[in-house]
């Protein structure tokens, strides 16, 4: 199954691209949400790419912001209607993700989002019990 895999008219306009193409264009967005890099990443899904986009591993482009410290990427995205609770392929969730990393902004930025604190394996709620901040979870 591609990672493109998505609504009828997304489907429909990403009908031009090979699989080469797409998965460049995949590849592409995951190093822009890695990197931060906002307004480039905001060009590619104002012009079409699904915002929940997933890597072969199941990654999405705001797990990736979350993880890599990006607060700016992951309010922006959020905003264009990022689901905050997709799991990789590990059964990873982003909130999970930033709470191991220590993106402490991030997690109140998540939180207030509507991010599940007990999906995924380690849950959020785990994960912030394992590295003591709890405090964290609580709006």
């Amino acid at each position: 199954m591609s990672c493109f895999a998505g609504s009828a008219a997304y489907n429909a306009a990403m009908d031009s691209f090979s699989q080469e193409q797409l998965a460049q264009l995949t590849t592409m967005t995951m190093d822009l949400a890695r990197e931060g890099n906002s307004a480039e990443l905001l060009e590619f899904i104002d012009h079409g790419i699904p915002v929940d986009i997933r890597d072969p591993d199941g990654n999405t482009l705001l797990m990736l912001a979350a993880y890599n410290g990006h607060v700016g990427t992951v309010r922006a995205l959020i905003e264009r209607g990022a689901d905050v609770n997709l799991r990789n392929n590990r059964d990873q969730s982003p909130i999970a993700g930033a709470l191991f990393k220590g993106e402490d902004e991030i997690v109140a930025v998540l939180h207030r989002a509507g991010a599940d604190l007990d999906a995924g394996t380690p849950s959020a709620r785990a994960t912030a019990e394992m590295f003591g901040r709890t405090h964290l979870l609580e709006l």
